[in-house]
């Protein structure tokens, strides 16, 4: 039982919105109501990783928005966690120029008095008085909405919650699938796991599993992880749960496998972001995960990527290895392979000389091998 400041007994909640469904072209874009289907699958403890008593509220085919602020007051004011989760269609209201959550039967000429104002969402979660915040949106913006995204780079929410999630720019023409990519792959990953990953992991592992189309807004962005992971501060407990997330990697591998190369890429960045806030930028974890993002350079065709990527890998492990370690030569050799790949003159000239830096500090290696690339590297200074 968990028992807050005052003595009483926590109590969770989980709420639960579906607005109205993102079509284009009679393809669908986001299915909210099966996305809830699919969540409400779940037990509310692991959607809210916590053990206290929770509830849970349904909210499908609403019309009014001011039943869905009710039920969104209501849940703010349980001391206890909270998770809220929405999906469906962004809009604007055109007179106003304000972001709405588009409800059952929302058309354009009757946003202002048939959608959710974006805006009460964060008025009633910075009302919270205890217990943790967590909002997960998997949302489609249409036309009018996607322009003021785009201004404002981010979707605004409360700054006393954690928010996750992707909203997918309105060209998306939508797939086969009823649940959307997003909100499959955090399902799955809750599902796959033996310990529950905190929401920064299962957010990285879906936005790099759910083959998002380009453009997509991901909140927070690959390059704000690290920084929400140091706001986050983490208890002790939460901390051995990510040591024990499962090891990312075999599907890191097949995805670049199967070609989804940026999916591959932006998920390794994640993940080493992650590996960078809890061991540091000059450890052996950090370093094995600029390798990883090497290879997949190297998978991709990105040759010139990989070679710089695996030189300062070597120049790294050189810091605190020996010369003749096999990491080392690993990574000199990684680094001379994809540069001998490079078709580019001037890029290969260009990291050339810290090749031949990161060669000649390496006494076991074979030294013909330094000597052809300092005479490629001569040939190529000499074609300028």
């Amino acid at each position: 039982m968990q028992i807050d400041g005052a003595g009483r007994q926590q109590r969770g909640h989980v709420l639960l919105i579906a607005g109205d469904a993102a079509v284009r072209r009679r393809a669908v874009q986001v299915a909210p109501s099966a996305n809830l289907a699919a969540l409400g699958v779940l037990p509310a403890s692991v959607l809210l990783n916590s053990h206290a008593p929770s509830d849970t509220t349904y909210l499908d085919g609403a019309r009014d928005p001011n039943t869905v602020l009710m039920r969104l007051r209501a849940a703010a004011a349980t001391p206890g966690p909270l998770l809220v989760y929405l999906s469906g269609r962004l809009t604007l209201d055109r007179r106003g120029h304000g972001l709405h959550l588009a409800l059952a039967g929302t058309t354009a000429s009757t946003v202002r008095y048939t959608a959710l104002p974006w805006d009460w969402l964060g008025t009633e979660l910075a009302a919270r008085l205890t217990g943790p915040t967590t909002v997960v949106l998997d949302l489609v913006a249409d036309k009018s909405a996607w322009p003021v995204l785009q201004e404002y780079g981010s979707l605004p929410a409360s700054p006393s919650a954690e928010v996750y999630g992707v909203v997918v720019p309105p060209a998306f023409a939508g797939g086969p699938q009823q649940v959307s990519g997003y909100t499959r792959n955090w399902i799955d990953q809750l599902r796959r796991s033996p310990t529950r990953p905190a929401n920064l992991q299962l957010h990285a592992f879906a936005v790099g599993a759910a083959a998002l189309p380009p453009g997509t807004l991901v909140l927070p962005a690959t390059r704000e992880l690290s920084a929400s992971a140091a706001q986050q501060a983490p208890r002790e407990q939460e901390q051995q749960e990510l040591q024990q997330v499962p090891d990312p990697r075999p599907h890191i591998h097949a995805l670049a496998s199967d070609g989804r190369h940026q999916e591959a890429a932006t998920l390794a960045q994640a993940w080493e972001q992650h590996v960078l806030q809890t061991h540091g930028y000059t450890s052996p974890e950090a370093t094995h995960w600029a390798e990883i993002r090497a290879d997949l350079a190297r998978m991709a065709g990105n040759y010139r990527s990989a070679t710089q990527l695996w030189i300062n890998a070597g120049h790294t492990r050189l810091e605190h290895q020996p010369p003749d370690a096999p990491e080392v030569l690993a990574a000199a050799a990684g680094a001379l392979y994809c540069w001998t790949q490079l078709k580019d003159q001037a890029a290969a000239r260009d990291s050339g000389p810290e090749l031949v830096r990161l060669l000649r500090a390496l006494p076991s290696l074979e030294p013909r091998l330094l000597r052809l690339t300092q005479q490629r590297l001569q040939v190529l200074e000499g074609s300028r």
